[in-house]
């Protein structure tokens, strides 16, 4: 069995959004959220977080959707093992994205879904491409954003060093004005009400002496083996999982994740891909601006009735 998350299951970020788990042999188990009806012939919407995120990114996007597509458009939040309210991995080597897509790929046979659209985050866009590997079939589209077949490893190395500045904190007061600081960076012109919201989706704070993170500090770990300086090779194979999938391509303008070329070789060499570029923003992307929901939900529109 996997083992317990450290998390109380009743965080007001998590409010209205209930949970089933799926379990997957090795002791992984994932919580996952399904909102709207799935069936009635229309593509469900699955979105994958980044690394050490958890469905409630999601959130102010399934209202978007909601209200753009129409509220029983089906939705699906997941929270891979190790992020929100899924088990922590017994063995922390297996917190990799080939793993993830794994486990994304029982959920989706658990669920009975045999294609949908995935809508994937910084590393979940890199769990969507593994999925593309192992079950091509299921993907009718994918969104990626802020992700891609190369990963800055200065944003790694940023998202590690300041991950273990808030976990180091003493206080609450402390914790607090590290996230504030670090937020800020990412979401200029945020007052700090909005910045410790957006806090409250990886740390709880709030009457603690040390923050409490919303995910497995191992994963913390496995970004102990980059250097801000390190080259890495693309991985266009990987990119390449999603050949028969309609694309949607977008990129935040602040990201420390996905380089501005790499972004624009993506485009390149799908040219039929929809691209946009999220303004005075980071990673992960907030999805809480007209327009970019507004084009994801024109996109969803044309892939169902493209392939629905």
């Amino acid at each position: 069995m996997p083992k317990r998350s450290a998390i109380p299951p009743d965080l007001p970020v998590f409010a209205g959004l209930p949970v089933s788990f799926v379990h997957r042999g090795g002791g992984a188990s994932a919580a996952v959220h399904v909102g709207g009806r799935l069936g009635f012939g229309r593509l469900p919407v699955v979105c994958v977080p980044g690394h050490v995120r958890n469905m409630s990114d999601f959130m102010t996007f399934a209202t978007a959707m909601r209200n753009l597509l129409g509220m029983d458009w089906p939705h699906v939040l997941i929270d891979l093992p190790g992020r929100g309210r899924a088990g922590w991995r017994a063995d922390k080597t297996q917190y990799t994205s080939p793993q993830d897509a794994e486990m994304l790929a029982t959920v989706l046979k658990a669920l009975a879904i045999d294609r949908a659209i995935l809508v994937g985050l910084g590393q979940g866009g890199q769990v969507i491409m593994a999925l593309g590997a192992i079950r091509p079939s299921t993907i009718a589209a994918a969104i990626l954003i802020d992700a891609g077949p190369l990963t800055d490893p200065r944003g790694l190395v940023r998202q590690r060093t300041n991950l273990g500045h808030v976990l180091s904190s003493r206080s609450e007061v402390q914790a607090v004005g590290a996230l504030r600081r670090i937020l800020a960076t990412d979401y200029p012109g945020r007052d700090a009400a909005a910045l410790d919201k957006l806090a409250a989706r990886l740390f709880v704070t709030a009457g603690r002496s040390r923050p409490l993170p919303l995910f497995d500090p191992a994963l913390v770990e496995r970004l102990k083996g980059f250097s801000a300086d390190d080259e890495f090779v693309p991985q266009w194979p990987l990119f390449n999982t999603l050949a028969t999938a309609s694309l949607m391509l977008l990129r935040t303008q602040l990201t420390d994740r996905l380089r501005k070329e790499v972004f624009e070789e993506m485009a390149r060499r799908r040219p039929d891909a929809v691209t946009f570029t999220i303004s005075d923003q980071g990673s992960p992307a907030l999805l809480d601006g007209a327009d970019e929901t507004g084009a994801i939900a024109d996109f969803i529109t044309y892939v169902q009735k493209l392939k629905g």
